[in-house]
């Protein structure tokens, strides 16, 4: 039976500038510490370079190609996720916009589209009136964009520093009542619906797959459904989960932090696909 290895894209595995977390190129390294790892680009935008993995990391995730099924679960649209340039072979399966797109061979599956939208039709209240609640409520002076993505949820673009003390909470708790939750990762910040989530995504991609063992990775609040979906997970020293203290059986906390712990998860993910940890 394969082993698949299902985790989230931004903050995990691939990083902005803003999110490395390394020192400036053009400092000189402390006495016996290593220089800073060779990143690759792995997504452009309008020509301009947007994420990165190191070229450890994408050594790492090629070689898992041939041992494991590997999915990425990212919130992105489809639209953005086929912005991204991950090394290896192009994956059979994709989870998008937080479990609300199954990519097959780069193509929406359409029956789980439907499956996903009847769901959210029974079991929470309208995104447009969650829509309606943001724009009254969050104010322009510290919002810079505000989008609606593939009609499934909402996120805004922040200036996190400007954001009123307690404004996240309660939305949290407005958002909750109505089956909705929030995350706010870096500069976005996100209002999904509860039942969209990657971990249904991937679960129905191991049924087809017939999956042994699910491995699984990721760092806000919208991927602990996925690491409570996989056997095995792993999740870095920053983001949501890490500073909320979230864990979970079978979920390893790690200390690295930036585009060094994306090169650790890939690592951890080769040798367990491997049966070598």
């Amino acid at each position: 039976m394969p082993v698949l290895v299902a985790s989230d894209l931004d903050r995990t595995l691939i990083y902005s500038s803003a999110a490395l977390a390394l020192s400036s190129p053009d400092a000189s390294p402390p006495p016996r510490q290593a220089p800073p790892p060779r990143l690759l680009c792995v997504e452009r935008h309008e020509g301009e370079p947007l994420s990165y993995m190191t070229e450890t990391a994408a050594r790492l995730l090629a070689d898992l190609a041939g041992t494991a099924v590997f999915v990425p679960a990212t919130t992105r649209t489809p639209e953005q996720y086929l912005r991204v340039d991950l090394p290896g072979p192009a994956p059979a399966y994709a989870v998008c916009a937080n479990g609300g797109h199954l990519l097959v061979d780069g193509v929406p599956d359409a029956d789980w589209h439907r499956q996903v939208t009847g769901r959210l039709a029974v079991e929470c209240a309208p995104l447009a009136e969650v829509r309606e609640h943001l724009l009254r409520t969050a104010d322009p002076a510290w919002v810079r964009k505000h989008r609606v993505a593939e009609d499934l949820f909402v996120y805004l673009v922040v200036e996190r520093e400007l954001l009123p003390r307690g404004w996240v909470k309660e939305l949290t708790a407005w958002a909750g009542s109505r089956g909705w939750t929030v995350s706010l990762q870096g500069r976005k910040l996100y209002v999904v619906p509860g039942p969209l989530t990657k971990g249904a995504a991937v679960r129905e991609v191991a049924r087809r797959t017939g999956a042994g063992l699910v491995l699984g990775a990721g760092d806000s609040l919208l991927d602990a459904e996925l690491l409570l979906a996989v056997d095995r997970g792993w999740r870095p020293g920053h983001g949501e989960l890490a500073d909320t203290g979230w864990t979970a059986p079978g979920v390893v906390a790690l200390p690295e932090r930036g585009v060094l712990a994306g090169e650790r998860i890939a690592r951890e993910f080769l040798e367990a696909a491997r049966g070598t940890r």
